[in-house]
């Protein structure tokens, strides 16, 4: 079984700015987060014989918390979608091109200097059929960010049309899908 998490909150999240690839650690509210998504899924059952995360610190992180004693490999391609010039923007007061860039994520294209939502799928989706090989040797568990996330759902629901873009994923909200005959399923969110 395949686990996607969100990392758990960090301050900039509190304080609604664009992190992007801002190396931020988890705030302790993160931390608490990430703790309760190990708890939730330690209850289900899981037991990790891999992790994967972003090496940004707050991904690095919210992995440690929820299947601690499992090595971490780090991806490059987990990595949050680079933001360019619009890093810590603050999300109450965008400027203009990243409010309609927002107002319609499959029909626009983000703005210049950001990396496309293409590229973000493109490269969550190399990484997923990498892990075809894997994904059937045990549970895994994959740390990432909200956009990245969004990517690998994406991916992984070609069905959706885009729809996964415009959903509010919250800090440390688990998705889960299965490897059947060399097909991931659509993922499904967990519920405590």
């Amino acid at each position: 079984m395949l686990y996607l998490v969100r990392h758990g909150q960090t301050a900039l999240n509190r304080a609604n700015l664009l992190q992007g690839r801002s190396d931020t650690p988890l705030n302790d509210t993160g931390r608490e987060q990430a703790r309760d998504a190990g708890r939730l899924l330690a209850e289900k059952g899981v037991r990790f014989a891999r992790v994967y995360t972003s090496p940004l610190r707050r991904a690095v992180e919210t992995a440690r918390l929820i299947a601690p004693g499992v090595p971490l490999r780090v991806d490059e391609r987990l990595i949050e979608m680079d933001y360019g010039p619009y890093e810590g923007t603050d999300l109450r007061h965008l400027p203009p091109e990243i409010i309609t860039f927002f107002s319609d994520f499959v029909h626009n294209r983000a703005p210049e200097g950001m990396e496309q939502l293409s590229a973000v799928t493109a490269r969550l989706g190399a990484f997923l059929e990498e892990l075809k090989g894997e994904a059937e040797d045990g549970d895994i568990l994959i740390s990432t960010h909200a956009i990245a996330l969004k990517g690998a759902l994406e991916y992984l629901d070609p069905s959706s049309g885009g729809g996964w873009w415009s959903r509010n994923i919250g800090n440390c909200a688990v998705f889960a899908a299965c490897l059947a005959d060399g097909a991931y399923t659509v993922p499904e969110l967990l519920e405590p």
